[in-house]
């Protein structure tokens, strides 16, 4: 049964106690890792968030009630005790911030019993997610997660120490806002006082921290909660935290420029790391160029070749047809990698059909020089030295092949890219290594709704000398927009907004807006632009990704509390699930049964 706390109050926390203290009474809470009977003197393992420290109930100590007591302990209990700290009589811990100490128990009371938990409370655990997130309170109690947890929270509060100092206001948007779905799915909120309408919940709080810039707030920080009805992957969620900015009065350089001070400082204080400043800046175009992405992880080289003007003429139809439907042929340098045996080649050719290649072509170089290609025969000797000089190819290396549409052969060299990183042991944990990808395209094509759409968000500023391209070559156009990588992760972006009536009325023209619709949905932000807007420009980074990242987590739900699954529920309270009939007929709301397959 369970004991008060009554007349204890908890001194410090198990790893607060030090050397220093031996010989003075502490009160010490928290769970039982684990209990060692031995016989005249127990062992017990004490944890809480701070780590553990042993303790030793003894016949002599403590009295025989408590002794009797102790021996009943099991792991997760919850229990408070008083004792002297002494210095450790066996062999010291040096895995423990507290091993060469332990507490001689004086008096146990249990707070709370516990149930065998159906998987071991330790690091690094081997338990399935389904069986972790279902038990998710319990999972959170690993010191990992729990380290996890606590580095956020530091991350969070230094974030507002430093903005703060930077002469920002922290403003809160609101929560239900406006659907406005150019972008993912909204989440919707239905309204009971305005049956049949909806709020929607913010993807993010663009347009509201945009209006701050009208009313003269200048800078504006939120940590802001966000919402987005969309696939999930291992670095999604449908909710999610952002370090929201906004500046008014300010260029790319302005905005760039604070958040170098700001990665500097954080990426120190929490992990003892040195940022080089200034962070080097690519355009989209170079490292779409170079790297096949637009977050390259820049820790490693392996870039991208284009050889379209080396085989244009040569007598491979796969190159040739490729570049005749204006697409490209680029490789890459798999250096070392020649003597790959032909079935690891032909996982690397699914790998990239994954990825929409109709295949991969390939030279192998032996360490004698000797080469074996899939298309030889097709090309003359000429031809093929003249492609593996362009390569920089030399004895022992692999080098694969791609062509089809250009944003394709991207698509696919810049993910095989990545794989052969992986598989050749080139990327080191240890190496925090960042880049600004800027000068996006400000519209890309949309096969699927056969329009343009905006590649960010359709309140990004165009490049002042690509404004006159914007009617007569919308792809043309480049953005003043900017993204914050780290090793391979975006872990921010933004832009400099539009802040002129006309051009943001021209944008949403060029992406397909009647002034209807335009009006109907962004009315408001086009009647606050007509009261004089500063210039203005932001950054928001996605707060999640971040400690992911600082943390070397596999997945974002390694530092969330309380993460949903995949198809967007969760585990442990089974959310979503239907609700009273009678809440959704005062929101005049009908619930179409799913067909039932016969």
């Amino acid at each position: 049964m369970a004991e008060s706390m009554q007349g204890l109050h908890r001194t410090c926390r198990c790893a607060e106690v030090t050397k220093e203290m031996i010989g003075k009474e502490v009160v010490l809470m928290g769970w039982v890792q684990k209990a060692r009977d031995k016989g005249g003197i127990i062992f017990v393992d004490l944890r809480d968030r701070s780590g553990i420290m042993q303790l030793i109930f003894e016949n002599g100590s403590i009295d025989e009630e408590g002794f009797a007591k102790a021996g009943k302990l099991r792991s997760e209990f919850v229990i408070a005790v008083t004792g002297v700290v002494e210095e450790r009589g066996g062999a010291v811990n040096k895995n423990l911030a507290t091993g060469e100490i332990e507490l001689r128990v004086k008096s146990l009371r249990v707070l709370s019993e516990a149930e065998v938990p159906p998987f071991p409370i330790e690091e690094n655990s081997k338990t399935k997610d389904e069986i972790r997130l279902k038990y998710r309170y319990l999972d959170l109690r690993r010191p990992d997660l729990q380290k996890n947890i606590m580095l956020k929270s530091k991350v969070m509060m230094l974030t507002r120490q430093f903005f703060a100092k930077e002469g920002f206001l922290e403003i809160e948007t609101p929560m239900l806002g406006k659907s406005t779905p150019e972008g993912a799915r909204d989440y919707l909120v239905p309204s009971r006082v305005h049956p049949g309408h909806f709020y929607g919940l913010p993807q993010s709080p663009q347009l509201f921290k945009q209006l701050l810039m009208c009313s003269g707030y200048d800078r504006y920080i939120q940590i802001a909660r966000c919402f987005r009805d969309e696939d999930l992957r291992a670095d999604r969620q449908p909710e999610f935290t952002q370090i929201d900015m906004e500046l008014s009065f300010v260029d790319v350089d302005d905005v760039i420029d604070v958040n170098e001070r700001f990665l500097a400082y954080l990426f120190k204080e929490v992990l003892d790391i040195d940022v080089k400043l200034p962070i080097q800046r690519i355009t989209w175009q170079e490292a779409m160029d170079r790297f096949g992405s637009d977050k390259p992880d820049m820790r490693f080289g392996m870039e991208l070749h284009d050889v379209s003007d080396v085989v244009k003429n040569c007598g491979f139809s796969v190159f040739t047809s490729a570049l005749e439907n204006g697409g490209s042929v680029r490789g890459i340098n798999a250096e070392g990698q020649g003597a790959m045996p032909r079935k690891k080649i032909d996982k690397l050719v699914e790998f990239a059909k994954g990825y929409g290649a109709k295949g991969l072509a390939y030279i192998a170089i032996a360490e004698d020089g000797t080469r074996k290609s899939s298309f030889a025969k097709f090309m003359t000797d000429e031809e093929m030295d003249a492609l593996v000089a362009a390569m920089d190819g030399k004895a022992g290396d692999l080098l694969l092949f791609a062509a089809d549409k250009k944003k394709l052969v991207y698509d696919v060299l810049g993910a095989l890219r990545l794989e052969l990183a992986k598989q050749m042991d080139l990327l080191d944990k240890n190496e925090y290594r960042f880049v600004w990808v800027t000068e996006f395209p400000l519209l890309e094509w949309s096969e699927e709704e056969n329009r343009f759409t905006a590649m960010h968000h359709p309140f990004t500023m165009p490049m002042d000398e690509d404004l006159q391209y914007i009617d007569s070559d919308p792809g043309r156009v480049r953005a003043k927009a900017y993204d914050i990588v780290l090793n391979g992760v975006e872990m921010g972006g933004g832009s400099v907004r539009i802040h002129q009536a006309d051009i943001q009325s021209k944008m949403f023209e060029v992406l397909g807006f009647t002034p209807e619709r335009a009006n109907d949905q962004f009315g408001f932000l086009l009647k606050a632009f007509k009261y004089g807007v500063p210039p203005h420009a932001g950054l928001a980074y996605g707060f999640d990704r971040m400690i992911m990242l600082m943390v070397g987590a596999d997945s974002i739900r390694d530092v969330i509390a309380f993460p949903k699954v995949k198809d967007a529920s969760c585990l442990m309270t089974k959310a979503p699930t239907p609700v009273d009939p009678k809440q959704l007929e005062d929101l005049g709301i009908e619930v179409i049964p799913e067909e039932k397959e016969e």
